[in-house]
């Protein structure tokens, strides 16, 4: 164990709530600050798909996905939506991001991401275990829904680089499929069944309940919004309704609210809000036994304590825009079609802003600007499976230990010339 330190930690979603929990375990005294509760709805985390998605390593920007930009202005019920309005402003980040689309740069991207996907489900086991947030893990597989195989070959591409970094899965005909489900329609022929996977049966409960355990650990909460950080010879500070309080480290985990702190240290931090929705169907009269994801529609549908969760899609219109709820509609439609006889009793709707990246990695260690300042934001749509190793990596460093993948991909000033 390294010396102890007074940490702050700015951002109480999973990854925040990861990343204290493992620097209390390592003996320091940690505060996480948030004007949100963890594990309530205003945080992102709380409306997530719930899975431990350890193969989810193809960025959204693949080869061939700017001749597709003209239909997403104009098509709502597409998985990818652009607002016409925030277009103008979108073009600087949006730019980068179709060339990372590049199918040399999607391998680069992926091989990264499975540095800090690939042991997730362990990664999440190991950082619960002993605590009440452990209850709401399931292990399993997670398949890709086709309507025959002639679908699942047109992913061949994603599915060879999902190989390729020690992916398995099954294949099931339509015989199998009914057999594990068989409430599937006929719009269900094939399935890629990918092994060694996991979801959270309530994300909001999963991060109340590790917070929780933090505390009852002596970890500290303070709530109220961050209006500033600052570096100085004697620590870091952190100001909250105009009182400073010093540390010896602070880490920045505030999802896509990060950029606004990032670029008062001087750094260039292209994040835009990747807005996802999700519809939960209350009390169903039926469950799929895993998640599934819809591969045509690029959403998934998980069994969750609350009911079927379907949640995804990418909207790209701003941080304060308002929700476009109807977008919900589609899950609405698809999953009717994916189980005819389903019933349900009432839904919930939810909107979160998930931060992204150009090149859909986050940015993970120490500032290159502010000494003693530390980045762990950034992940896109893949936050909840990373939060546990990201969290794990960052007490690392601040402890002392070399991580045991590159880091280069992730660095936090990568951004600074661009």
């Amino acid at each position: 164990m390294s010396d102890a330190l007074k940490v702050a930690v700015v951002g109480a979603g999973i990854v925040g709530v990861s990343t204290a929990e493992w620097l209390r375990r390592d003996g320091h005294t940690v505060t996480v600050f948030d004007r949100i509760e963890p594990g309530t709805p205003d945080q992102t985390s709380y409306g997530n798909a719930g899975l431990l998605a350890r193969t989810a390593v193809i960025p959204v920007s693949v080869p061939g996905l700017l001749r597709h930009v003209p239909s997403m202005l104009f098509d709502p019920d597409g998985p990818l939506f652009l607002r016409w309005s925030y277009l103008p402003r979108l073009v600087p980040w949006l730019m980068p991001f179709l060339k990372n689309g590049r199918e040399g740069r999607v391998r680069e991207i992926a091989a990264a991401l499975d540095t800090i996907l690939g042991d997730s489900v362990d990664q999440h086991i190991a950082l619960t275990k002993g605590t009440d947030a452990a209850r709401f893990i399931e292990t399993g597989e997670y398949a890709y829904l086709y309507k025959d195989r002639a679908g699942f070959e047109k992913d061949a591409w994603g599915f060879s680089i999902r190989r390729e970094l020690g992916a398995e899965w099954d294949e099931w005909d339509r015989a199998q499929i009914v057999e594990r489900d068989p409430h599937l329609s006929e719009e269900v022929g094939f399935a890629a069944a990918l092994k060694d996977h996991g979801w959270i049966r309530d994300p909001g409960a999963y991060v109340a309940a590790l917070f929780d355990a933090f505390r009852a650990g002596g970890g500290l909460f303070h709530k109220g919004e961050v209006s500033d950080i600052a570096p100085g010879d004697q620590g870091v500070t952190v100001t909250v309704a105009g009182e400073a309080e010093r540390f010896d480290r602070i880490v920045i985990a505030s999802g896509v609210w990060s950029r606004r702190m990032a670029e008062r240290l001087g750094h260039k931090v292209p994040l835009e809000a990747e807005r996802g929705y999700h519809l939960v169907l209350e009390q169903p009269s039926h469950k799929p036994p895993i998640p599934y994801m819809i591969a045509d529609g690029k959403f998934a549908i998980t069994p969750m304590d609350a009911g079927i969760r379907c949640a995804g899609t990418v909207e790209f219109g701003g941080i304060d825009a308002p929700a476009k709820y109807e977008r919900t509609k589609l899950f609405e439609r698809r999953i009717r079609r994916l189980y005819p006889d389903l019933e349900w009793s009432g839904t919930q709707t939810w909107m979160g802003r998930r931060p992204s990246t150009p090149d859909s990695l986050p940015l993970i260690g120490e500032s290159e600007k502010a000494r003693d300042i530390w980045f762990a934001f950034g992940a896109q749509h893949v936050g909840l499976t990373s939060g546990p190793k990201t969290g794990r990596l960052i007490a690392d460093m601040i402890g002392g230990r070399t991580p045991n993948i590159d880091m280069t991909p992730f660095a936090t000033g990568r951004f600074d010339g661009a």
